[in-house]
């Protein structure tokens, strides 16, 4: 039987060991709670988007003045309303004009009949100086006489060309009150609607002088032909040309996307103060119908595709460090640090060429507090990449 000393010892280092394992315990690393992303094959493909949001626009737009001012007497639209090519939209008071222009179609009556007159006069005289040469080819009248006819048609041939003369400069003037008239009328240049209205019935409308922003009388759009003009930044420029394909997306339609082309590249930079140096591009909707009926200035975002490669071994680019590293999840339930090379890349994945075998498991959360190479883990949720 154990002595008392002995058993006291075997006490003591008993308690000894469970202090030291409690400090142990308690000192241990914690596991950290990771979101792993199982590495697969899929297709990558290397995109540059617009740096601000794009805006829809119409492919034809035209904000209208009418080239005088004047008080407003008719305005044959309101906002909203569809427009054919030709319809009038809006007319100022020109009653003034159209009394001259009435005036002046009755002048132009007068000067036909006296063109008619002249002119009737011109070749009965005409006849008569003929006549009076064959009379003085056979004798019967004296050389004078002839003279005298002819003198006297040359003469009403004269008038009648004064009185063509004058009534080409009445109608003329009557083209003139015409087109004065038409400095205050408003005609739609091409079937669309309606966006907006300046005025109303009996105020007075101001045309935009050179360089006073004044606002135009009536917006028109053709919104049958859209598309999207977005600012890229100056860096991407070089690679985006016409013919490549986009896709494009919508605040007003969230969660969907639509194939569209570039259909023009400015070909000047657009460098906004306190903004960064951009340039514009324009991109058309593949399937137009598809996107349904959008307004004319809704956002969106333009994402230019430049390479595209399926079938490649792909990571979550959220899963990336600085320095093309990955934290890659290990069966002995630590986190270790992996360097990789890669290829194409977008916000959603990169293409892995040397690092990383299908199946492997890395960390996309990151962000989060512990998360660092050798510390142990535990898997939030693994679930394999999805791919597009």
């Amino acid at each position: 039987m154990p002595s008392p000393l002995l058993r006291r010892l075997l006490a003591a280092l008993l308690v000894a060991a469970l202090i030291a394992g409690g400090i142990w315990w308690l000192g241990r690393p914690q596991p950290v709670t990771v979101v792993l992303r199982e590495i697969d094959r899929g297709l990558v493909e290397s995109t540059i988007a617009n740096t601000r949001a794009g805006t829809v626009e119409a492919c034809q737009r035209t904000r209208l003045s009418t080239i005088t001012g004047g008080r407003i007497e008719v305005l044959a639209v309101k906002e909203g309303d569809r427009v054919r090519q030709g319809q009038l939209l809006m007319k100022l008071w020109n009653d003034d004009q159209q009394a001259q222009s009435a005036w002046l179609l009755t002048q132009v009556a007068t000067a036909r009949r006296r063109v008619d007159e002249a002119c009737v006069t011109a070749a009965n005289a005409e006849r008569e100086a003929a006549r009076q040469t064959a009379l003085r080819a056979q004798g019967f009248v004296s050389g004078a006489r002839e003279e005298g006819a002819r003198s006297e048609a040359l003469a009403r041939h004269a008038g009648c060309q004064a009185a063509q003369a004058d009534l080409r400069q009445t109608e003329a003037r009557v083209r003139l009150s015409r087109v004065e008239q038409g400095r205050t009328v408003l005609y739609a240049p091409f079937a669309g609607t309606i966006a907006k209205i300046v005025g109303e019935v009996g105020e007075y409308s101001t045309p935009s002088p050179p360089g006073v922003p004044t606002p135009p009388a009536i917006d028109l759009i053709d919104d049958s032909c859209l598309y999207i003009k977005a600012p890229m930044d100056e860096v991407d420029a070089p690679k985006i040309s016409a013919g490549q394909s986009v896709r494009i997306s919508l605040d007003a339609l969230p969660g969907r996307s639509f194939p569209g082309t570039v259909r023009r590249v400015a070909p000047y930079v657009s460098a906004v103060e306190k903004q960064a140096r951009t340039v514009d591009i324009e991109a058309t909707f593949n399937d137009p119908a598809a996107a349904g009926r959008l307004l004319v200035g809704y956002s969106a975002d333009v994402e230019v595709i430049l390479a595209v490669r399926d079938s490649v071994l792909r990571v979550p680019t959220s899963a990336l460090l600085e320095g093309n590293r990955v934290l890659v999840a290990q069966p002995d339930g630590l986190l270790a640090e992996r360097r990789i090379r890669t290829g194409l890349a977008n916000w959603e994945f990169t293409e892995v060429s040397e690092g990383l075998q299908a199946g492997e498991r890395v960390v996309t959360s990151l962000e989060r507090a512990g998360v660092k190479a050798g510390a142990p883990y535990i898997a939030e949720r693994a679930s394999a990449a999805g791919g597009k």
